[in-house]
């Protein structure tokens, strides 16, 4: 059986698609004790709550339809937002040459997070420029990569 999240991400896609988004990630976790289905959207000229309420309504019809999860959750579409993570090849291909934060499962150099420039990435080993030192991280060692936005 296809897990929650590639289930809703069959039913979401054409949904997103006609609303002009693409599909950035889908998410099935349990916080304080409550399921939540997390879909996230991108637009390139950005994400309105008008985009979010055109995919939730006929998302949340298309999952009451096919049922694929036992017990109660929350729906919620969302915008990927300005400091997505970064999980898939196609993430990281898009994104290359940008700002992006490496945070890492233990610390290395006295910290966990480092950010620089996303210059590569390789069956999960994330490559950043920083100080004009090149610095790969391996696949094992990384909890997340997120885009790094500064004001």
């Amino acid at each position: 059986m296809a897990k929650v999240t590639e289930l809703t991400a069959a039913l979401a896609g054409p949904i997103v698609q006609a609303q002009g988004c693409s599909l950035w990630d889908v998410e099935y976790v349990r916080e304080a004790g409550q399921w939540f289905l997390r879909v996230y959207i991108d637009r390139p000229e950005g994400v309105s709550i008008n985009d979010c309420e055109a995919v939730s309504r006929p998302l949340s019809d298309a999952l009451d339809e096919a049922d694929p999860i036992e017990g109660s959750y929350v729906l919620e579409v969302s915008s990927a937002g300005a400091d997505r993570p970064l999980k898939r090849p196609e993430h990281f291909a898009r994104f290359m040459g940008s700002p992006v934060e490496v945070r890492l499962y233990r610390a290395l150099d006295g910290r966990k997070e480092h950010v620089g420039v996303l210059s590569g990435w390789e069956d999960g080993n994330v490559t950043i420029q920083t100080d004009g030192e090149s610095r790969t991280f391996q696949k094992k060692d990384v909890a997340q990569v997120r885009l790094y936005v500064t004001f």
